[in-house]
């Protein structure tokens, strides 16, 4: 078993959050509206917003000053509103799409978010790299220290089963908000640590420190 699908067997029960949750249109919406926000802020905007336009067709149609009301205090929101109603309006011209290739279309859908829509609004077998993925796939050394967003998914892809794709973003975002986190990994308490990277090189660093500066004191800071 690679250390990807333990991940998937220990940490693939996260409850969905609300914002990507629902029909494929409503989880575009969600997405625009996490870019860099929590998932507890942008779910109650989500909610928020929902509440007050509960069809494509009446959010094509919001102001887009009511919307800013709405969805504060989320990141960029006055960007966010209008490109939400601006998406609203592609949507219900066009479509949502079912392919990647017709969700970039959408304004404000980048690979992410359209990975997103497959793979929980559609339950298409997707995997969408975010801020947590990208960093975990990094320190586990399943791709090097500049892969790009694509080259993760597809070197995800080939480690783990078609069927389990739609797992994977929803598994290793737990993993990387409760244990492999951003300034802090909690490595001592890590059930995956044996089959990764940074925790080598971080026992390696520790095992024979370099000493910087006068009295050769070892130089403090985070190994990734």
């Amino acid at each position: 078993m690679n250390t990807v699908i333990r991940i998937l067997e220990l940490y693939g029960d996260r409850e969905l959050p609300l914002h990507v949750r629902g029909e494929p249109w409503k989880v575009a919406i969600g997405c625009i509206l996490s870019q860099r926000t929590k998932d507890e802020t942008t779910d109650a905007a989500f909610k928020r917003l929902i509440d007050r336009f509960p069809t494509l067709k009446q959010l094509a149609e919001a102001n887009v000053k009511e919307v800013e009301k709405l969805i504060y205090p989320v990141g960029f929101y006055r960007q966010k509103a209008r490109r939400i109603v601006e998406a609203a309006k592609y949507m219900l011209t066009h479509g949502v799409g079912t392919s990647l290739e017709e969700l970039v279309k959408i304004p404000g859908i980048g690979r992410k978010c359209a990975n997103i829509i497959l793979s929980y609004g559609y339950g298409m077998p997707a995997i969408a790299v975010d801020t947590h993925v990208y960093r975990v796939s990094k320190r586990l050394g399943i791709v090097g220290e500049n892969a790009s967003e694509e080259e993760v998914e597809e070197a995800l892809k080939g480690l783990v089963p078609r069927d389990r794709w739609i797992e994977v973003n929803n598994a290793l975002v737990k993993f990387g908000k409760t244990v492999c986190k951003p300034l802090r990994p909690l490595c001592d308490m890590c059930p995956v640590r044996d089959g990764c990277k940074y925790f080598r090189n971080r026992i390696e660093k520790e095992k024979y420190p370099v000493a910087h500066g006068s009295g050769g004191k070892e130089k403090k800071g985070q190994y990734f």
